[in-house]
C-alpha cells in the first residue's frame, strides 16, 4: 500500500482484507479437513492446524481489541496456548486446544467486536500502532504467513488431496523474445541504491530503516534454477562430492541422508514429487523448490557461482538505475496484479522459470516475486538504525540466531506482502517451506 489513503479507504480496505484472509484460512482448515485431520500433528516441524486457525485469532484479539482498542480481553485464558514462544510445534498437539467448532466460534466472535470498533478507528490520532492502518495490517499479514504455514502443514500431510487445483492459467506472453531465449545473467553495475523502506505503513520492524547500501558490480541468474538444471547438478554427483558442499552443509548432507529436494522420489528411471497429496513427474521447467539452503550453496558453487546476497538480490529486485530510487515492487509501485507474479496461492505450484515479463525488474530480473522463496548468504539481522516495534517477539529475538535470509515470497505468498523489501527468514536445515533460489557471482574486474 502506498501513499497515504483517507481513514475511509483504510477502513474499506482493513475490512476487505480481514474478510479475505479469513476465508482463506478456512478453506485450509475446517472447510477441506475433518475434526480428527485438524487436531492431528501431520509432522513435528508444524502445529495442528487447528492450532494455527485459534492462533490467528488469538493474536487478533491481542492486537485489534486490547492493543489497539484498549478493550478488555475476550479470552485471556487461552493466550498461553496460542503462545508461539511459550510452546514449540513439536508440543502443540499436547496442549488443550480449542476444537474447530470452538475456535470457529472465538475468531467469530473476535472478528464481529474488531469490525464493531473499525468504523470509529482513527487513523491519524498519533498512536504508532494506528499510524497508517499499521496494526491492522500487522494482523492481516500475519494471518496470511499462517495461512502459508498451513500449506507447508498440508504438504506435509499424508492421504489424499483435499485442496483444489485451479486451472492453470494462459502462458504470458514472451515480452518480445521466444520463451527460453532470455539472457541467463546481467550485470548490476557498481554503485549506491536504497535497500529497506522508512514510509510504507505495513512495513515491518526488519524492513526498517531505508538506508543506502554501496555494493561492488555483480552477476545475478535473470531466474531462479529450474529443475532441469537441479537434476544435472544430482546426474552429476553433486551430492557426493565434498568439494561442492560448506563444512556445516556436508555435515547435514551426511546426517541426513539427503540425496534430493524433499518430496521427490525415483520411479522406474522418472524423477517424481509429491505436491499436496498428487504425485507427478517433476516438470523441468518449474523453479526447484523444498530445497534447503545447504542445497542451493552446493549447487551455486558446482555451478561456479554463489548465492546473492540479501542487499545484491534487493538491488536487482528495486533498484531503477534511470530513477536512482528504489521501488516497492520490481515493476514499480502498482499492487500486485496476475500479471506480475505467482502468488496468493492463485496456483498450488510454481509457473515455468522466467514468466511474467511484466513483472521483470529494471535490470531485466524476472519472478523475483512469487513463485519460490529465494535463499541469500545473509544472516538475518537488523538494519542500522533498527527499532523492534511493536515488539521483539516478531524480529528481534531471531538476530543471531543462525538464520538465513529469504527473500521474493512463493506462490504461498499473499500479494499484501509481496513488497521487494519484505525479509523471510528460517534455518538454513529447512526444506517443507515453499522455497528455492537463484545464482549470483562477482563482476569481472574493468
Amino acid at each position: 500500500m502506498t501513499g497515504r489513503p483517507t481513514d475511509d479507504q483504510l477502513r474499506r480496505r482493513i475490512a476487505a482484507g480481514l474478510g479475505e484472509v479469513r476465508v482463506r484460512s478456512h478453506g485450509l482448515t475446517v472447510d477441506a479437513l475433518d475434526d480428527a485431520e485438524l487436531l492431528r500433528q501431520h509432522s513435528p516441524l508444524m502445529s495442528p492446524l487447528v492450532w494455527d486457525l485459534a492462533h490467528a485469532g488469538n493474536y487478533e484479539e491481542q492486537w485489534l481489541i486490547r492493543a489497539a482498542q484498549g478493550q478488555e480481553a475476550i479470552r485471556p485464558d487461552i493466550d498461553v496456548l496460542y503462545d508461539a514462544f511459550e510452546n514449540p510445534r513439536a508440543r502443540r498437539v499436547e496442549l488443550p486446544l480449542l476444537s474447530p467448532g470452538e475456535a470457529q466460534e472465538y475468531n467469530a466472535r473476535v472478528r464481529r467486536r474488531v469490525l464493531d470498533h473499525l468504523d470509529r478507528a482513527v487513523f491519524d490520532s498519533g498512536a504508532a500502532l494506528l499510524d497508517g492502518g499499521f496494526v491492522y495490517g500487522m494482523v492481516i499479514q500475519h494471518e496470511h504467513q499462517h495461512d502459508e504455514t498451513m500449506l507447508a502443514t498440508h504438504q506435509l500431510r499424508r492421504g489424499d488431496p483435499v485442496l483444489r487445483e485451479p486451472a492453470p492459467p494462459a502462458p504470458p506472453p514472451t515480452g518480445g523474445q521466444p520463451a527460453g531465449t532470455e539472457a541467463e545473467e546481467v550485470r548490476i553495475p557498481a554503485g549506491p541504491f536504497t535497500m529497506g523502506v522508512s514510509d510504507e505503513p505495513w512495513a515491518y520492524d526488519n524492513e526498517r530503516p531505508a538506508h543506502v547500501v554501496r555494493l561492488p558490480a555483480y552477476h545475478i541468474d535473470t531466474a531462479a534454477v529450474t529443475n532441469a538444471r537441479y537434476l544435472e547438478f544430482m546426474a552429476d554427483g553433486g551430492y557426493d562430492q565434498a568439494r561442492w558442499w560448506s563444512p556445516a552443509g556436508w555435515e547435514w548432507r551426511n546426517r541426513s541422508g539427503k540425496r534430493s529436494p524433499a518430496f521427490w522420489r525415483r520411479d522406474a528411471g522418472q524423477w517424481l514429487r509429491r505436491r499436496l497429496g498428487r504425485v507427478e513427474p517433476v516438470p523441468p521447467d518449474e523453479p526447484v523448490q523444498h530445497v534447503c539452503f545447504y542445497e542451493a550453496e552446493a549447487y551455486a558453487r558446482w555451478a561456479g557461482k554463489r548465492l546473492p546476497t540479501e542487499a545484491e538480490w534487493e538491488k536487482a529486485a528495486r533498484h531503477d538505475p534511470a530513477t536512482g530510487r528504489s521501488r516497492l515492487y520490481p515493476w514499480g509501485d502498482a499492487e500486485p496484479g496476475e500479471h506480475h507474479a505467482n502468488l496468493g496461492q492463485r496456483l498450488l505450484r510454481p509457473t515455468p522459470a522466467a514468466a511474467f515479463p511484466a513483472g521483470a525488474s529494471p535490470y531485466g530480473v524476472r519472478q523475483l516475486v512469487g513463485d519460490v522463496w529465494e535463499w541469500t548468504a545473509t544472516d538475518f539481522a537488523g538494519y542500522p538504525g533498527f527499532r523492534a516495534f511493536p515488539y521483539r517477539e516478531y524480529s528481534e529475538v531471531f538476530f543471531g540466531g543462525g538464520y538465513k535470509v529469504l527473500r521474493g515470497g512463493s506462490w504461498a505468498s499473499h500479494p499484501v506482502s509481496a513488497r521487494a523489501s519484505f525479509r523471510n527468514w528460517d534455518l538454513p536445515i529447512r526444506r517443507q517451506i515453499f522455497a528455492g533460489f537463484r545464482c549470483a557471482r562477482d563482476a569481472e574486474a574493468a
